[in-house]
């Protein structure tokens, strides 16, 4: 049985004609940017598939072994290098963070 993680959630949003640059720029800088943050083991993202919906296209949850470790994430230099990074890569067509959550586990299953 594998064990429950910490989780951090973050949807997305981008302009549609972003879409891949978005998408190459989350994968190869990102996401590697914020692994270097000993305290992520894992990232996963999603795409929405109901396009036709209100909802934030994109969805992504960082796994934390502790709740510690989801704390020192947003004040890590690693953290900050990566909002740089972002900042100054989106300064004039920012995407669009439309919520974040965390979450702790309660109780898992598995089949």
């Amino acid at each position: 049985m594998s064990k429950s993680r910490v989780l951090n959630i973050v949807a997305t949003e981008c302009t549609t004609k972003n879409d891949a640059r978005f998408n190459q720029w989350y994968n190869e800088v990102h996401i590697p940017l914020l692994m270097k943050y000993e305290g992520i083991k894992k990232v996963t993202r999603y795409k929405i598939l109901d396009e036709k919906t209100k909802k934030p296209r994109y969805i992504a949850i960082y796994e934390f072994d502790t709740r510690e470790d989801l704390d020192g994430l947003s004040v890590s230099p690693e953290f900050k290098a990566a909002i740089g990074e972002m900042q100054e890569t989106w300064k004039d067509e920012m995407i669009d963070i439309k919520w974040a959550v965390s979450c702790e586990p309660i109780q898992s299953w598995e089949a």
